[in-house]
């Protein structure tokens, strides 16, 4: 159980929302287009977390350094820009847990690697989010994670010290950033957790295999 603890900080895809559909969507439109056959979406979904490169590695099997990575990119970004809310939806028992939060007086934030160009549209259809004090992109400061800049950024935004808060995240860069930057550390079990899915191998403080375990640890309100 975590103590003195002021707020909480969450990854966005995977840790409060199900993006996989709309992003695994914005990829295989991608293979359609070049007629070759829809794949799917569970083999989308393992590599939602990790954006362009994740979906594109799943369709393409195309890493960064591939000469076309980069229009490749752009063009995965105009399709899921353009469809990035239509099946996304909040994860079971995320709106219970910022709830409770909220009720708790306790700040929360959203630190994401996602483009504001994306997390800003996104976060603001989803009515749970407005209570979020901090939203921080992955263009927000000059480092992504697993870089901790991100997250201290957050942290400043919602006025608490880092070691007073807690980032859950459904990705091991996620937990590195969180050491990093000094705070405790969750693994969102329940997550897209990516290739390396050995959980307990992150180094975590915690693992939760549902939201709602948060509570848990956070303690009595």
């Amino acid at each position: 159980m975590f103590v003195n603890v002021r707020a909480v900080l969450f990854d966005l895809d995977g840790t409060l929302i199900d993006s996989a559909p709309d992003l695994g969507a914005a990829a295989d439109k991608m293979r359609t287009d070049r007629g070759l056959p829809s794949l799917p979406l569970d083999h989308y979904r393992p590599m939602a977390g990790a954006g362009a490169r994740g979906m594109l590695g799943t369709a393409f099997d195309m890493a960064p350094d591939h000469p076309d990575f980069a229009s490749m990119r752009e063009e995965f970004f105009v399709n899921y820009e353009a469809r990035m809310t239509v099946l996304t939806r909040v994860l079971d028992g995320v709106e219970p847990l910022v709830n409770q939060l909220v009720q708790r007086h306790m700040a929360w934030g959203i630190v994401t690697n996602k483009a504001s160009r994306f997390t800003d549209p996104l976060t603001r259809s989803i009515p749970l989010f407005r209570t979020a004090g901090a939203v921080v992109s992955g263009d927000t400061t000059p480092h992504s994670k697993p870089h901790p800049a991100p997250l201290l950024e957050a942290a400043a935004r919602l006025g608490v010290a880092p070691q007073e808060c807690v980032f859950v995240g459904d990705d091991e860069r996620d937990i590195v950033a969180g050491h990093a930057a000094g705070m405790g550390t969750v693994a969102a079990m329940y997550g897209y957790l990516g290739v390396q899915s050995d959980t307990q191998a992150w180094g975590a403080h915690a693992a939760i295999k549902n939201p709602l375990q948060l509570l848990q640890l956070l303690g009595a309100p």
